[in-house]
């Protein structure tokens, strides 16, 4: 390293340290280095990566290694045009569903997977999309996919306002991809209640679309049934909505109800939360005085 020999024999060498100690940052820098300066073939690396990955699969030099191979092959694969980077983007899908297929939450591989996005444009792409749903599909509480899918469809620059925060309205963002979504986490949310991923996609959704959240109030009120009725009156299938709730009553005014719902998920629904609830319950009061 210090001759900065770049060599065959360099990159066998790499790669035995690498299975000694795949964690080994300064040898992956070291072997990226010869297999540019020596001009190899990308997906080949790419391809031995792969067998070493899922040996390691929480391991993040392994992708670092690959966002630096994609960065320095990316010129090549445009110069081939549309159907080479097509055909690469496949393929790393492909690698990634089998690969999250034994880690579905690894963070270092949904990382990669926004980078991926991005660098190949596959907003709009309908295999990556569909890719989402099926891990949705597996596991409703996937907090991974629920974030990529918002990333991927509100990030998306054919329909978003570059420069934006997740938590900004943004107007250039359709209407009707607005009501896809809403509907989407709506559909998820009835198949497990009490999981929050569906509930925060749900928020997120309509604050960028700059709607109230008063405007989902029939649809939580399916989950919360005789608020403050004493005895057995009183069900509440998701303390998620009935929190929703609270912020809906605040943000029409109805304080008195707001106080209600987050009195109740202390005292009854999330009692291990109850500091919290009455942490909230201030707030009202701070902002009704304000």
């Amino acid at each position: 390293m210090k001759a900065k020999e770049h060599s065959p024999r360099c990159l066998r060498l790499t790669e035995h340290i690498i299975n000694m100690n795949p964690a080994h940052y300064t040898v992956w820098l070291y072997r990226a280095a010869n297999v540019f300066a020596l001009n190899l073939s990308i997906p080949d690396e790419i391809a031995w990566l792969n067998g070493v990955a899922l040996r390691n699969l929480k391991n993040y030099q392994i992708w670092h290694h690959r966002h630096l191979l994609v960065e320095h092959y990316y010129p090549q694969l445009s110069l081939q045009g549309p159907s080479a980077i097509a055909e690469f983007a496949a393929s790393e899908q492909s690698f990634l569903r089998d690969i999250l297929a034994e880690d579905t939450k690894n963070y270092h591989v949904w990382s990669y997977r926004s980078y991926l996005v991005s660098k190949l444009n596959l907003f709009s792409d309908p295999a990556e999309l569909a890719a989402i749903e099926t891990l949705l599909d597996d596991d409703v509480r996937n907090n991974s996919a629920w974030s990529h899918r918002f990333f991927l469809v509100f990030s998306n620059p054919a329909h978003s306002t570059p420069g934006l925060a997740a938590s900004e309205p943004d107007p250039k963002v359709p209407q009707e991809i607005v009501d896809r979504e809403v509907a989407y986490a709506m559909a998820k949310i009835r198949l497990a209640p009490q999981s929050q991923s569906g509930w925060n996609y749900l928020r997120g959704v309509l604050v960028k679309a700059g709607r109230k959240l008063a405007t989902v109030e029939g649809f939580t009120n399916e989950f919360v049934k005789g608020l403050g009725k004493d005895g057995e009156g009183e069900d509440v299938r998701s303390t998620h909505a009935l929190d929703l709730l609270a912020e809906i009553y605040a943000e029409r005014g109805d304080k008195d109800k707001a106080d209600l719902a987050l009195r109740r998920l202390g005292e009854k629904w999330d009692r291990i939360r109850v500091g919290y609830w009455e942490w909230r319950r201030k707030g009202l009061e701070i902002g009704a005085e304000a």
